[in-house]
């Protein structure tokens, strides 16, 4: 676990109530952890409910005395969702960040993307934003009230900016939550609640991981295949982000340090983006 000492104060969000969605693993998890680290007390949720049982265990075995509250949750069931926060509340108290970051990408043409596929991808895209945000809104404004400063994040992907053909629903429905993030920057900001989002490149994920598995060399390590992949993808910096990597961003977008900034998207690809 990477301490964030270098950046933020080790309880300097202490009092305050994170909740994070898609958070027992990857990004989310790595999330979780780092708000735990600055001393706030998180509610997560994630659809998998063995999964989400092991990511607690793990947390509560290096953190016993943190406040943490954990539901199995879909994040595209409104009702389910509208439960979570009032027992995250109920839990903790009310929320003052809010993490979207449930989602997942979908490899497809035009050409092979049926009317079905394209439904279901933008409906996952939007409404895994706009469920939790509705729910936990009004924490989330009484909070900005309160302490002057309310954060919703949503964990988005640098193809909103650059799209990939052979990715053209997630694609689209990326670029569609890239305007959401700065509409609703627009019109939570007058109740103190701040809206920002991240580009994510080309992350270490049990994706990638299964594609290693799956290399038709297997003298390759890990190291030397993703190193050729980042090169093969034009990344400068020479590999792939970590989770952790991420999840440094999510906290300062979610935390008073970014207390000035919203309607905004931080660039981790390494060097990806084609755009300034």
């Amino acid at each position: 676990m990477n301490n964030t000492q270098h950046f933020i104060a080790k309880d300097a969000l202490a009092g305050r109530v994170a909740v994070v969605t898609g958070g027992s693993s990857g990004i989310g998890l790595a999330t979780v952890e780092l708000l735990l680290e600055s001393g706030a007390a998180v509610a997560l949720c994630g659809r998998d409910a063995q999964r989400l049982e092991q990511a607690v265990a793990g947390l509560r075995a290096t953190r016993p005395d943190a406040k943490l509250f954990a539901r199995t949750c879909d994040v595209l069931d409104a009702n389910a969702v509208r439960s979570f926060a009032a027992q995250s509340e109920a839990a903790l108290g009310p929320a003052s960040m809010l993490i979207n970051n449930a989602g997942q990408g979908r490899v497809s043409t035009f050409a092979n993307t049926e009317d079905q596929a394209w439904t279901e991808e933008l409906n996952l895209k939007f409404f895994s934003v706009i469920h939790p945000t509705r729910a936990f809104l009004p924490q989330l404004k009484a909070q900005g009230a309160v302490h002057g400063d309310a954060a919703i994040v949503c964990a988005n992907s640098l193809l909103a900016r650059q799209p990939e053909p052979h990715m053209v629903a997630t694609s689209a429905a990326r670029a569609g939550l890239l305007n959401l993030v700065r509409s609703m920057a627009t019109e939570f900001a007058p109740q103190g609640v701040r809206v920002n989002g991240i580009l994510i490149g080309l992350i270490e994920s049990g994706q990638w991981r299964r594609r290693f598995d799956a290399r038709e060399d297997k003298s390759l390590d890990w190291a030397t295949w993703s190193s050729q992949l980042a090169k093969d993808k034009h990344i400068p910096l020479g590999r792939l982000g970590l989770p952790m990597e991420a999840a440094r961003a999510i906290l300062f977008l979610a935390s008073p340090l970014s207390s000035y900034t919203t309607g905004s998207h931080l660039d981790i690809s390494g060097g990806h983006s084609r755009h300034a």
